[in-house]
């Protein structure tokens, strides 16, 4: 189904989510509305992965969490269910992402306590009204991502490096982007870096680690945000006993506007 096709309702998104018809990265759909990186974990580790999120804001942006057990977001998607409503899931044990599912039937326990983080794909509408191109959704393909030099704080069971987003923008623009995005501090808010893709650890900027590659016109300059993949390296550095995460760029998404959660 193209993009173009689609509804614009988070509700009518998520239905057909829920019943499989759409599986693919979630950029550019419910255009002005909040989508969400999504963890969920046993509750023992909850406190510590709440208080990870509160030490490193920049790439975990809390939104909302939900109790034990409980599948309903009921402030930012009311009537929504965590277990079918992502566009696609990995389920990591130990430090290896151990399947990818459409939806956690097969995993869900009554100890997971699920956790909602910001996404840069959020603001995405504002920097397009601003004039500023999304080539990746030009393209119909993932946002590129990688995992960074950047160390986040540790807390309990949790550290492990920052993974950023990378959109190319050009020069004359870029200033713009990081007007437009510092309004949005709830999904990632400004850069973390601008140009140089070797000041903070990676090595070739055509191959992510996670997404895939976008190819740079002239002028471009690549522009570094901090992403909500995050928790997914650190699953993969602290290796904990479980964690479920959703896949890159397959987001949640949720009901609210992202003009309720700009600032400025």
């Amino acid at each position: 189904m193209q993009l173009a096709t689609l509804p614009e309702s988070p509700d009518e998104l998520r239905s057909l989510i829920r019943r499989g018809e759409l599986v693919r990265p979630t950029s550019g759909m419910a255009p002005g509305r909040v989508q969400a990186n999504l963890a969920i974990m046993p509750m023992d580790m909850a406190f510590d992965f709440l208080l990870f999120c509160q030490r490193n804001p920049k790439p975990c942006p809390l939104l909302e969490v939900v109790e034990a057990g409980q599948t309903e977001p009921q402030y930012f998607a009311p009537g929504a269910d965590l277990r079918t409503d992502a566009a696609l899931y990995r389920v990591y044990q130990h430090g290896e992402m151990v399947s990818e599912v459409e939806d956690l039937a097969e995993f869900w326990r009554d100890d997971l306590v699920s956790f909602l983080l910001g996404c840069s794909f959020s603001f995405e509408s504002a920097l397009i009204r601003a004039g500023i191109r999304m080539r990746h959704m030009e393209r119909d393909t993932n946002v590129p991502m990688f995992i960074t030099n950047i160390a986040t704080t540790p807390a309990g069971a949790f550290s492990g490096p920052m993974v950023v987003s990378m959109r190319p923008i050009p020069q004359e623009q870029v200033v713009r982007a990081v007007q437009v995005t510092t309004r949005f501090p709830a999904v990632h808010g400004a850069p973390v870096h601008i140009g140089n893709p070797a000041a903070i650890g990676i090595t070739d900027i055509t191959k992510p680690d996670f997404g895939e590659p976008v190819a740079f016109e002239e002028g471009e300059v690549p522009v570094f945000w901090a992403c909500g993949v995050t928790p997914q390296a650190v699953a993969m550095s602290a290796k904990p006993p479980l964690m479920i995460t959703h896949a890159p760029g397959h987001m949640f998404i949720t009901n609210r506007k992202d003009e309720d959660l700009a600032v400025l």
